[in-house]
């Protein structure tokens, strides 16, 4: 089945392939985890495109043999970028004709999994890859008076200002990311970009509701945790 996302204020969808995620992006997020060291490159991972919901959608932990995987579900708030046409190895000056618009989005992690995962040296995708992993606002359309590097991100629970970042503090920009991505894997149209979370992440529990923002109300998300 395929993954559409509604493109802001047209009768039209953007239908989802590949979904390539950024770790440790925002050196104020590495350093709440306990580190300092900037990674060289970018921190690439994958989730399926099953994971994608979108607004008005529930996050779920999921069930097996009766009984939840997980205890412990957190947030990621992270701008999104949407690929609209093939790329390989593209340079990163061209990296923006690439890119056919951006979103917000959550990436939720299984946290409890993830590090019992990352204990023992095994992938965790399971922790990042689970449906409903990938909340996703609708899409705006590139312009060329928004600069994508001095956005806004921000993230309230129940109200309650939870994370608030820029753009501009990414180690790598979206543009590095693009041009990265289309050497290492090569980048399809369809393919979105979760571009790293600035600090503040933490934890969610069943009834939260969760809003978050890209710039000045460009665009927003709301999704509640079903559990």
């Amino acid at each position: 089945m395929s993954k559409k996302i509604k493109i802001s204020g047209k009768n039209e969808y953007f239908k989802v392939n590949n979904i390539f995620c950024i770790g440790k992006n925002y050196f104020e997020h590495i350093k709440e985890f306990g580190s300092s060291e900037k990674p060289e490159k970018p921190v690439v991972f994958l989730k399926p495109n099953s994971a994608v919901i979108s607004n008005g959608e529930r996050i779920s932990v999921p069930e097996y043999n009766g009984r939840k995987i997980s205890e412990s579900l957190h947030y990621e708030t992270e701008m999104v970028v949407a690929i609209g046409k093939d790329a390989a190895c593209i340079k990163q000056e061209y990296a923006g004709d690439c890119i056919f618009g951006y979103g917000i989005g959550l990436d939720m992690t299984l946290r409890d999994v993830q590090g019992e995962a990352k204990k023992k040296g095994l992938p965790w995708g399971t922790a990042k890859g689970f449906h409903s992993s990938a909340p996703v606002s609708e899409l705006v359309t590139k312009s060329a008076t928004i600069d994508l590097m001095n956005l806004d991100i921000e993230l309230k629970i129940n109200n309650i200002r939870k994370q608030f970042g820029n753009t501009s503090a990414m180690i790598f920009n979206i543009y590095q990311l693009v041009s990265y991505i289309s050497n290492i894997f090569y980048l399809q149209k369809g393919d979105l970009i979760f571009t790293g979370t600035p600090e503040g992440v933490g934890e969610v529990r069943r009834g939260d509701r969760l809003e978050a923002v890209l710039g000045d109300n460009l665009v927003k998300l709301n999704v509640e945790i079903d559990g």
